[in-house]
């Protein structure tokens, strides 16, 4: 079967490998879609981020959605057929942090495509994949593009659970790639009373205006404009913040009012913080990462309506123009989340 395969800064290919084995309480998936992430990107544009680098081949992907061709042994409650979301993540259910709830902190996390370990844990981007039953959500009734979103919608449904109760609070989102919009999106459903989003392209502002923001911030264009919500100590409670940017969060800071909450998201290398002004205001800062529980809420969630991601998929290629969905997920100036489909 083919998978899409980074060997480096930009050498992406798509290779031959051989096919899973299936295995008691397993499913094998003929992949639909898969939706390309930013530490995809990461992988083909710079080889990895930071010190997580690649130091084998590795297959990409984990936002990834297919339709079931096999049961294994002892699955229940998933036909041939069915659409499912395949969770990424595959916690030990053993550790520590495990027994504890924290599967996202696992000791021994088995999630797709990741350079962090090494022997590095292999991607999803491939024509079949073999699943463990506890990782595929039912996702029948929704579109292969949308069942491939469960993914970073769940990254977003742990950092809002994190944030706490948003109903008629003043919510601040920095960076409009795929997770701030998803953020603007379970914020306003969530009931918060505004919702300002701020980015440097027009494109995704539009897209934050059309999930729901009621107004942006193009801070390429007119940085001075967050000015205005300086006075009496900060207009926001919450800020979300997805850009990942340094810069991004220390302007957010005096837009911020009092004991409001960060929630960091965005993931670009060690920031330096305004650590004074943080504390004045009594500034909690909290970080997010991955998520478990959230994964089937997500599907849930988008199958009964509640959430509506499709304007966020933007692109879809076939899996023979692997390198061309690469580079076009690269242009956030046209591109939100472009999926490639098997």
């Amino acid at each position: 079967m083919k998978s899409i395969v980074a060997h480096g800064a930009k050498d992406l290919r798509i290779e031959d490998i051989d096919p899973p084995t299936l295995g008691p309480g397993q499913v094998l998936i003929k992949m639909a879609a898969g939706g390309i992430c930013g530490s995809d990107l990461h992988y083909y544009n710079h080889g990895g981020f930071g010190p997580i680098q690649l130091k084998e081949p590795m297959t990409l992907g984990h936002e990834v959605a297919g339709h079931i061709k096999e049961l294994g042994d002892g699955v229940t409650g998933l036909a041939k057929d069915d659409l499912v979301a395949i969770s990424p993540s595959r916690p030990c259910g053993t550790c520590s942090y495990c027994a504890e709830g924290s599967q996202n902190h696992c000791l021994h996390m088995r999630f797709y495509g990741s350079a962090m370990p090494f022997p590095h844990i292999q991607g999803a981007f491939s024509e079949y994949v073999v699943a463990e039953q506890t990782q595929c959500a039912l996702a029948n009734g929704l579109t292969v593009g949308e069942a491939a979103m469960a993914e970073p919608l769940s990254v977003v449904l742990h950092a809002a659970r994190q944030a706490g109760d948003l109903f008629g609070k003043r919510v601040l989102v920095t960076g409009c790639g795929p997770i701030g919009l998803l953020a603007v999106l379970v914020a306003r459903q969530a009931g918060a009373l505004d919702v300002v989003a701020t980015d440097i392209t027009d494109f995704t502002l539009s897209k934050a205006r059309e999930v729901g923001a009621d107004s942006t911030i193009n801070v390429a264009k007119d940085s001075g404009q967050l000015a205005q919500y300086e006075a009496n100590k900060g207009h926001f409670d919450v800020l979300f913040e997805c850009s990942g940017v340094a810069q991004a969060l220390a302007a957010s800071v005096p837009v911020l009012r009092p004991k409001a909450t960060i929630m960091q998201l965005g993931l670009g290398g060690d920031m330096t913080l305004p650590m004074q002004a943080m504390t004045a205001k009594e500034l909690q800062l909290k970080g997010s990462f991955r998520f478990h529980g959230e994964f089937f809420t997500a599907v849930s969630m988008m199958r009964s309506g509640r959430l509506d991601v499709t304007p966020l998929v933007t692109h879809a290629l076939p899996m023979r123009d692997a390198v061309k969905a690469f580079e076009l997920a690269s242009d956030r100036s046209q591109a939100v989340k472009v999926n490639i489909i098997f």
